[in-house]
């Protein structure tokens, strides 16, 4: 099929989940509600993204409250909110990221946590974010790039806010066969005309979609946006508000692009001949290897898992 709808959800937070104060149900509950508004909108396979920690708002407090309140949050993924999230999902038949999650790991050690979920009530992978904002955000960082599939139909790159100005993360991504890169963020700061800036260049550099969904205002800068593989913008949000970005993807336009190049000039993954000599990358300590340059064929033709998720 490879036909996708994305809705890109740019809103508030909710009041921060998993703390008895502020009552989870409650805000499950009205999650699950806007969840089900957006799939209303939509027939057929749907993913529906939130921004980062769309479950988990504290804004209004100090930055130390805040990072406190949000560790005191944390829960495994293995918790009661991960499997109610599931349920989220499977009742309202979409593929869900919820935005992030504060997850708890075995050390008591605090992640900053994307989620995807499955139509069939299924978590189909998790990512935690590479690139906290230091010396700002406090959440330990995370060691794996994560790929997941949605079968016949193509394969999420998973980022977090401050991920997509680090071009490795992407290119890492689109390497493993993403078709589309999800960045999920909560950007309160003027740099959000970068941002716009990288969401494009990111596209254009690797040849696949981007999905990049901000917190809306009063706190969040809002600007939302969705791109083709050749950066060019497929929906935007102008301004902050709360709104729905809603835009149909067939991911066999990636390798389209990448056949008959960007703008029907550029094709970056052809650059290397087999017989090329190999670029050394002394800040990775490593180097491109011209045979190896090649993206892994993307679940529009291979359904299977890549990466860890």
């Amino acid at each position: 099929m490879s036909i996708i709808r994305v809705a890109a959800v740019q809103a508030a937070p909710l009041p921060v989940t998993g703390l008895p104060v502020f009552g989870s149900n409650e805000t499950l509950g009205a999650f699950a509600i806007d969840v089900e508004r957006v799939r209303s909108q939509v027939d057929g396979p749907v993913l529906v993204v939130y921004p980062e920690f769309h479950l988990f708002g504290t804004d209004g407090n100090s930055t130390h409250d805040a990072s406190n309140m949000m560790r005191a949050a944390a829960e495994p993924l293995e918790s009661e909110l991960v499997r109610a999230l599931a349920d989220i999902a499977r009742e309202a038949q979409v593929w869900l990221i919820p935005g992030s999650v504060c997850e708890l790991g075995s050390a008591r050690e605090v992640y900053n946590t994307a989620l995807v979920l499955s139509p069939d009530g299924v978590l189909a992978g998790s990512y935690r974010k590479l690139f906290p904002w230091r010396p700002y955000e406090w959440s330990t960082p995370g060691n794996r790039l994560v790929t997941v599939d949605l079968p016949d139909i193509g394969r999420l790159g998973l980022s977090i806010c401050y991920d997509a100005w680090f071009p490795e993360v992407s290119r890492h991504l689109a390497w493993m066969g993403a078709d589309v890169i999800v960045n999920v963020a909560k950007t309160t700061t003027p740099d959000r005309t970068q941002e716009i800036v990288l969401a494009r260049a990111n596209a254009i550099v690797n040849q696949v979609f981007t999905v990049n969904v901000n917190t809306a205002g009063p706190h969040g800068r809002g600007r939302s946006i969705i791109t083709d593989p050749e950066g060019a913008v497929l929906e935007e949000s102008t301004d902050a508000s709360t709104c729905v970005l809603f835009h149909e993807i067939n991911l066999e336009r990636v390798a389209e692009v990448r056949r008959v190049g960007t703008a029907g000039t550029n094709r970056m993954w052809e650059q290397f001949q087999p017989n090329d000599a190999p670029v050394e990358m002394p800040l990775y300590s490593g180097r491109i290897e011209p045979h190896r340059w090649a993206p892994l064929a993307s679940a529009v033709h291979q359904p299977q898992s890549s990466g860890d998720n």
